[in-house]
């Protein structure tokens, strides 16, 4: 259907505006892809030491995800689960940046708060719960992601859960390296200088 595909073009495009880079850049914080892991979401940008400008990138690339979800749903009803499927696409993948993005938690986190506020709000508590618990930053974002299918069978909502199962899949296949480093107990935790 026409919809479906301009929800997820319009997903697409907002997922992967690369407000990390174009934040860290502007603020003089350097290239992001030169730091860290390379990624252009919030943890990385947190290593630039520009706590604000991780804020600022984890709340921009949450509201672009939450922004394609409600204006998909305004003008296409039906079509917000594709609209907020491909702006964590999008993210992780933008074309502007040839493919290489983010790992898709803040953005998964905006699809979930756009699709029924309980999703979100799970999502938020397990993600926030788990890294204050740990300080482990990839722990907290595979946690949430996980949750988020889960909540959505809760409030018995199985054609959100299935995309949601799908992405928290890509998710988890995007922190592979933070998951073999999980495993050998080296995974760096939040304010280490690791």
């Amino acid at each position: 259907m026409p919809e479906l595909i301009y929800a997820a073009a319009l997903g697409y495009l907002l997922g992967s505006i690369p407000f990390g880079l174009l934040l860290t850049r502007m603020f003089g914080a350097g290239d992001l892809r030169a730091i860290g892991s390379g990624n252009i979401g919030a943890t990385n940008v947190l290593r630039t030491g520009r706590r604000e400008l991780a804020a600022a990138t984890l709340l921009l690339d949450l509201a672009k995800a939450l922004a394609a979800v409600l204006v998909a749903r305004a003008a296409w009803p039906g079509s917000e689960v594709f609209a907020g499927a491909a702006a964590v696409i999008g993210h992780c993948f933008p074309i502007w940046l040839r493919f290489k993005g983010g790992k898709g938690v803040a953005c998964m986190m905006g699809v979930a708060l756009g699709l029924a506020w309980p999703i979100g709000l799970t999502y938020a508590v397990v993600w926030l719960g788990v890294l204050a618990l740990t300080r482990i930053s990839s722990l907290g974002g595979m946690a949430a992601a996980i949750s988020a299918p889960i909540a959505a069978l809760a409030i018995g909502r199985g054609d959100y859960a299935a995309v949601l199962a799908l992405l928290c899949l890509l998710i988890l296949w995007l922190h592979r390296e933070n998951i073999a480093r999980l495993r050998k107990g080296t995974e760096p935790r939040v304010g280490s200088k690791a």
